[in-house]
């Protein structure tokens, strides 16, 4: 896929990938990744089909060879925006802190983040399809699991560090029994649900 790129003039082409639009707790996470063509690590696939430790060690070795930005978005701004959008805006903050910017990227997904500062092809399943979009994606996702164990260390009993705030029955069980940290996104049917069981519409 980069070739293409290169064959349409463009000089740095970026990867994107987001990771965490399912969890109900924890920000939204998004990196871009320019790989050095003469310098690409081996066994890049996307980040949902290596194991933890195969992802960490991947990700020390792009961010060692390549140029790399990671965003956070917060609840906060996931609450404000919707979550599409809070994934799409960490994406384009991630391609605008690049340096050297990018004239082209590579974006995972099929709908065209707004305000993009390049030229962009979208890619569905694009992190199975394109080794940029895979580095982008182990760089995501382990940037944002490192984020949930600390969060879990500050907020036990979710199972945060092993589950990085998806809804499992562990997460949901926590939820009845410890209730809503700030951390969690309370427009989110799980949690919402929490917070307003037992109340009337006029409360």
């Amino acid at each position: 896929m980069e070739l293409a790129g290169w064959a349409e003039g463009a000089r740095v082409i970026a990867g994107v990938d987001e990771v965490g639009r399912g969890p109900l707790a924890g920000p939204v996470t998004a990196a871009a990744v320019v790989l050095d063509p003469g310098n690409i690590p081996e066994g890049l696939d996307d980040s949902k089909k290596l194991s933890p430790k195969r992802r960490e060690v991947l990700a020390g070795l792009i961010r060692q060879s390549a140029w790399v930005a990671v965003v956070h978005v917060s609840v906060e701004e996931i609450e404000r925006l919707n979550i599409l959008r809070a994934a799409h805006l960490a994406m384009v903050r991630a391609l605008r802190m690049l340096d050297p910017a990018p004239d082209y990227a590579l974006i995972d997904g099929k709908f065209v983040p707004r305000d993009l500062p390049c030229r962009a092809r979208m890619l569905i399943r694009g992190d199975a399809r394109c080794l940029s979009i895979a580095a982008a994606s182990i760089v995501a996702k382990v940037a944002r699991d490192e984020l949930m164990v600390d969060l879990a260390q500050q907020h036990p009993g979710y199972g945060w560090d092993h589950n990085a705030g998806y809804p499992t029955p562990e997460h949901k069980a926590a939820l009845r029994d410890l209730g809503v940290t700030p951390h969690h996104r309370r427009l989110f049917a799980p949690v919402r649900n929490i917070l307003y069981q037992g109340k009337s519409p006029s409360d």
